[in-house]
């Protein structure tokens, strides 16, 4: 999956949302203000909840699992990427900069 729209009200794409979760926002209001997202198009409503919620799309890893490898003394990208096998796959790997901030600011 490429790049995409994603808010079609505002032309925000998935990468302009990732931008800002490396950033470290992430809840949907600090995208909407970082993003110009909308948040209220059928592109927003459909794919806004599962950015949000997934780390790793290859693998579909979600933040949840890598804040609990956190929790669990994984404690740098590598340890994160092992315990949940985020960013492992064949050409996969563009999750890391967004562990990363997770593990920088531990959400």
């Amino acid at each position: 999956m490429a790049n995409f729209t994603v808010c079609e009200t505002n032309q925000v794409t998935y990468l302009d949302i990732r931008m800002a979760m490396v950033q470290g926002l992430r809840t949907p209001d600090e995208i909407k203000a970082a993003t110009n997202a909308c948040g209220t198009c059928d592109g927003c409503n459909e794919h806004l909840p599962w950015i949000l919620t997934t780390v790793c799309r290859c693998l579909d890893i979600t933040m949840t699992a890598v804040i609990e490898a956190m929790q669990n003394g994984a404690d740098t990208v590598e340890k994160a990427c092992a315990a949940t096998t985020a960013g492992t796959a064949p050409d996969c790997g563009r999750c890391k900069i967004l562990i990363e901030n997770i593990v920088a600011i531990g959400r």
